[in-house]
């Protein structure tokens, strides 16, 4: 590449010296990137992000997530009260449609998640959770050990695993709206997860549990901001967070204000019925 070409792309040599200014090297990271915050392009794309990760001894994972692909209306009599969603503007019975079952090998992702998932997902050795709406993916030594413990009934097992194993979560000019292991602390708060319905691996429909709005997360900035370690490449900023210590503070923080998570949208019922607790027991 001819050196006036190489001055105006971000480099792989930048990308690493950003890891180890963040600590990151040895470590699972639980990935949330957009690649237009660079300002410029990356030589090579997202792949070259990925391996950098990869060359310091990361396992990388991210968000797989597939609702649009293989989300089914709610069944009749299985339609609980706050559960984020109007059941008010579907009809009173509902035949489920057929379609394909999601499988771990389906190369589908949520295209509102960008180019770095996409990318991950369609790696030789890319690992891919059996969660058919939101599963996770990771490439890297340790990504069978964090997507293995996800199930249909155990969606965020992998971020579990990740502060378990002293992961971090790094965000690359992207808000706290992007980090989605804040759902898992919403969770352990005392919310109840949204009830959706999948076809599984197995052809069968089955009730799920996913996240709720993650718009609001940005009021959880003063509480998490001191974890952050932070660094700028190109227009991009960096933070990384060690993803335990987030977890506590932020599940502390939702459990003792729960209307902390709530997004700038009034009528937002996904944001009201997780502030009320999340579904009724079906």
């Amino acid at each position: 590449m001819p050196d006036h070409v190489e001055v105006h792309m971000i480099l792989a040599e930048r990308l690493i010296t950003a890891i180890d200014d963040l600590d990151l090297a040895g470590r699972p990271v639980m990935l949330h990137a957009s690649l237009r915050s660079f300002g410029t392009a990356i030589a090579g794309g997202a792949d070259t992000l990925l391996n950098a990760l990869l060359k310091r001894g990361c396992s990388v994972m991210v968000p797989a997530f597939t609702e649009p692909q293989f989300s089914l209306p709610a069944p009749v009599g299985m339609r609980p009260a706050n559960n984020g969603f109007d059941y008010a503007a579907m009809p009173c019975e509902t035949i489920l449609p057929q379609g394909p079952a999601y499988s771990a090998d389906c190369g589908l992702i949520n295209p509102h998640l960008g180019t770095l998932p996409a990318v991950l997902v369609g790696r030789v050795d890319a690992e891919r959770g059996r969660h058919p709406l939101n599963s996770f993916a990771a490439v890297g030594p340790r990504a069978a050990e964090l997507i293995d413990v996800q199930s249909p009934d155990d969606v965020y097992g992998p971020i579990r695993e990740l502060a378990d194993r002293d992961g971090a979560i790094l965000l690359v000019g992207v808000g706290l709206n992007r980090m989605t292991a804040l759902h898992l602390a919403e969770q352990r708060s005392g919310r109840r997860l949204f009830r959706r319905w999948a076809r599984g691996e197995d052809g069968e429909v089955r009730m799920v549990e996913v996240g709720s709005c993650s718009e609001g997360f940005p009021r959880l900035e003063p509480v998490l901001s001191r974890l952050a370690r932070t660094t700028v490449v190109g227009a991009s900023r960096w933070r990384a967070y060690p993803a335990r210590q987030v977890l506590a503070a932020a599940t502390a923080a939702i459990a003792a204000d729960q209307d902390i998570t709530r997004c700038p949208d009034a009528q937002c019922v996904r944001c009201r019925d997780a502030i009320a607790g999340g579904p009724a027991d079906l």
